[in-house]
């Protein structure tokens, strides 16, 4: 039976209506968000890093309809084929059907996998990094504006979680980090869908999100929809617990600041001795206090070792060096100096192949054999049968020791790495610097000389781990 006019007509109204007022709720929503965070001046040129997907289609959209001054930047990296090129030809057609100026850029991500020894997922994060903070530089944009929102964030928080972090870590993004902006940050992803609907705004998918390859698909596609499942609306909940723990951050950072400026004196000296005696958790302290400066908990706990039960440091002229600074262990003070000038110390530590200084990932045996045949095969990388993942080991970077010996590699037996050292003509200045990567116990690599048969990639090799040594990466004790 048809409906009599009046109520077709009435119906197309509400339809109308409603779709006008979602779509008027969500642009509110983030001009709020916007104004709230301060995120946006008038005068700002954004830089919208544009995949084709729906979260980035959404911000230039919403960006755009707030009356923002945007430009896109869009990036190529050539893994998914045809549907790499496919995503940029989208981005074109939507940059000039709505008037705004798109920039594009090719990158070659295995190239720059192999020169970093970064994951896929690292490797493409940083080259588009680098290359939207040279056109902020290069002076085309003011602001960075990246799609990130609710969703994103429960996942990264997730992420930190399960790698081990502190408060830092477990608070999640912010709106806000130096030049770089989140304005969806306080939608979801239905959101962000629904918006795009009501405003006819078609967007490209991305195959590989509905792969697990990768950690954070792992927890989008498998662990959250489980927690969901249990525990409805807990996105939003867990979302909830990270604005709190922003929160707890802040005051967690006044207080942080206070302690600095109570221990450090204006020279940049430390006292830890005050720390140690005054302070209820001088390892917290201490860690809150060095790690800006690229030093992690390891680090401290080696610090911490040089004070004996009666909390005093017998130990003078220790050396601890990150990537931006060293410190000078002297009468119970660290004192900043300048790394250039000073002796490697000695190392002994607990080390995983996927942190610094270390970095790996896996290729094919046939990628690896190919690498070999055009000589491609690097000293500073350790080429291991990737099944040394499967099973838990304990790998510890140390100096060279009186008496070392290591199984090499095409040879039988073991043979003392002084021997080795000899064969080598290495200096006794040369072998100050020497690195050894144990795994539980046995030596598999004298770094940037010599490699064991432990873990040998054969023919029978599945795939191919490839672990690479930062030597700027290397003197954190």
């Amino acid at each position: 039976m048809r409906l009599p006019y009046k109520m077709l007509v009435f119906r197309n109204f509400v339809k109308i209506y409603r779709s006008l007022f979602m779509r008027n709720k969500f642009v509110d929503k983030t001009a709020a968000f916007i104004h709230i965070n301060s995120l946006i001046k008038q005068q700002d040129t954004i830089l919208v890093g544009l995949s084709g997907g729906a979260d980035s289609v959404a911000l230039l959209n919403v960006l755009h309809e707030l009356g923002y001054k945007c430009i896109a930047a869009h990036c190529n990296f050539h893994l998914r084929w045809e549907e790499s090129n496919r995503d940029e030809k989208f981005c074109r057609a939507l940059c000039d059907r709505i008037g705004i100026k798109l920039l594009t850029k090719d990158f070659d991500v295995k190239s720059a996998m192999l020169a970093t020894g970064e994951s896929v997922e690292m490797a493409c994060r940083t080259l588009r990094y680098d290359w939207w903070k040279s056109i902020l530089e290069a002076g085309q944009a003011s602001l960075l504006a990246v799609g990130h929102h609710i969703e994103d964030n429960v996942e990264t928080f997730f992420i930190n979680m399960l790698r081990g972090c502190g408060i830092q870590g477990l608070k999640g993004m912010i709106p806000k980090s130096g030049n770089i902006i989140r304005p969806l940050l306080s939608a979801t992803r239905k959101e962000i869908e629904e918006y795009l609907s009501i405003t006819g705004m078609s967007y490209v998918t991305d195959s590989t999100n509905a792969e697990n390859e990768y950690r954070r698909n792992i927890i989008r596609n498998i662990i959250l929809p489980q927690i969901e499942q249990y525990f409805p609306d807990a996105t939003l909940s867990i979302n909830k617990t990270i604005g709190y723990l922003q929160g707890n951050y802040e005051l967690y950072s006044t207080y942080e600041a206070e302690l600095r400026r109570k221990y450090i004196s204006p020279n940049g000296r430390i006292d830890i001795s005050r720390i140690v005696t005054n302070e209820p958790y001088p390892r917290m302290v201490l860690f809150e206090i060095i790690s800006p400066m690229g030093f992690n908990m390891t680090n401290v706990d080696n610090i911490l070792r040089s004070f004996n039960g009666e909390n005093a440091c017998p130990v003078s002229g220790r050396y601890f060096i990150s990537d931006n600074i060293s410190l000078l262990l002297d009468r119970g003070y660290l004192i900043p100096c300048d790394t250039s000038i000073n002796p490697i110390h000695d190392m002994n530590q607990e080390v995983s192949l996927d942190r610094k200084p270390f970095s790996s990932f896996s290729i094919s045996l046939k990628q690896f054999e190919d690498m070999k045949k055009g000589g491609k095969l690097s000293t500073q990388s350790l080429y291991l049968d990737s099944k040394i993942l499967k099973e838990p080991h304990k790998f510890i970077l140390r100096n060279w020791q009186p008496g070392d010996r290591i199984s090499p590699f095409g040879m039988k037996g073991t043979k003392l790495l002084s021997d080795i050292f000899s064969d080598a003509k290495i200096s006794l200045e040369q072998k100050k610097h020497i690195r050894i990567l144990t795994c539980d116990d046995n030596i598999i690599w004298v770094i940037g000389l010599r490699t064991s048969r432990h873990f040998a990639v054969t023919a029978k090799t599945e795939s191919v781990l490839i672990v690479n040594f930062n030597t700027t990466d290397s003197d954190m004790s």
